[in-house]
Formats: C-alpha cells, structure tokens, sequence
C-alpha cells in the first residue's frame, strides 16, 4: 500500500524501471527493456524523499515475501514434525486434529505459500 501522500503512478514508474540509463534516449528502461518515454522519466524524476521510501519499503516487503515463498517447504515440513511425532497413523487430517486454531491458521499460510506461484512485483501491492 502507498503511503496517503504518495502518488501510485510514480510508484510504478518507479516500480517498473530497471535504472539503466540508456544513451540512446537518455532514459531509463523499463524491466521488460522498452525506454521510458520523455514524459515517464520527466515524471519519474518528480518522485519526492517520502515516494522512493515507499517504493523501497514496497519492494523490500516483495524481497520478505518471495524468501518466505522460497522457505515455505522446509517451514511446512518444521512445522508439521511435532504433530506428526505425537500421532501413531501419520498423515495431514491427524495432525489437523492436534492443533489449536493458530496452528491451523499457521498451516493454511505455509499451505498457499507452497501450492501456489511467487507473486511477481507490482507497484501499489506489497
């Protein structure tokens, strides 16, 4: 989320840019390699102290969320080892069975972590 004085385009100008500046436009790029036209760096440019600290306050929660996607198997398999020691017939419906209500929220997020893919970075969304 944008801080309330950040403006959202910027933050995806800001978001998009791979800040390789190009001879040939005298502009940065965007990640997918088309030049940032005139207009988008000029705006770009326009950027305040507080808008590029919320972009990397963004970008960094990006960086936490793709490590804890990373993880997500082995942080499953940590979680799940004190269940399934207590239980003699090892399998996910006993192991449910055992675990409070924090434990089975805890299990649903490792859960979408590893069943579904990294979430790309996007401007406005971490």
């Amino acid at each position: 989320m944008t801080a309330p004085s950040s403006r959202p385009d910027i933050i995806a100008l800001l978001a998009d840019a791979d800040y390789k500046y190009r001879a040939d436009t005298n502009t940065w790029s965007h990640r997918d390699g088309r030049p940032f036209s005139k207009e988008e760096q000029a705006h770009a440019l326009t950027a305040t102290r507080s808008e590029v600290l919320d972009f990397d306050a963004q970008f960094k929660r990006f960086v936490k969320h793709r490590q804890a996607w990373a993880d997500a198997s082995e942080a499953l398999q940590r979680f799940l080892a004190p269940f399934m020691q207590q239980l003699t017939v090892k399998n996910l419906g006993n192991a449910h069975e055992l675990m409070s209500e924090d434990d089975r929220t805890e299990l649903n997020r490792l859960l979408d972590l590893v069943a579904k893919p990294p979430r790309p970075f996007t401007a406005n969304t971490f």
